[in-house]
């Protein structure tokens, strides 16, 4: 059984931050925030590894940017979630160039997606 499949994973935008909300199928439901000027960092550097052919880990990117693991665990999520980051044995790649203008798409869908509920 994958436990990932079996909890529950959303993301908003509040308060200028990028919002991850998990309720696990076991233990009590987390939420980790994001700032949105971290969040662009984050797409900033996936950008440049990509135009240079490099893939990463978590770990990589946190430091590179010296950022915390949370921050950048919401990036990346989100990220994947989106389908502009992909994963392979392990490593992670931009799934297109110009990784940082999908990002950013992506960020403000969301935040509209929010306010007009």
């Amino acid at each position: 059984m994958n436990r990932r499949s079996d909890r529950i994973e959303t993301f908003t935008v509040a308060d200028d931050h990028l919002v991850r909300s998990v309720v696990p199928a076991r233990g009590e439901p987390y939420e980790h925030r994001c700032p949105r000027a971290s969040f662009e960092e984050v797409a900033h550097v996936i950008d440049e590894l990509n135009d240079d052919g490099r893939t990463f880990t978590l770990g990589e990117l946190v430091e590179i940017t010296d950022l915390s693991s949370s921050q950048m665990a919401v990036a990346l999520a989100f990220l994947k979630e989106r389908g502009c980051v992909a994963t392979r044995w392990r490593r992670n790649f931009a799934v297109a160039p110009g990784l940082f203008e999908d990002a950013m798409i992506e960020f403000h869908a969301l935040h509209e997606e929010h306010e007009e509920v």
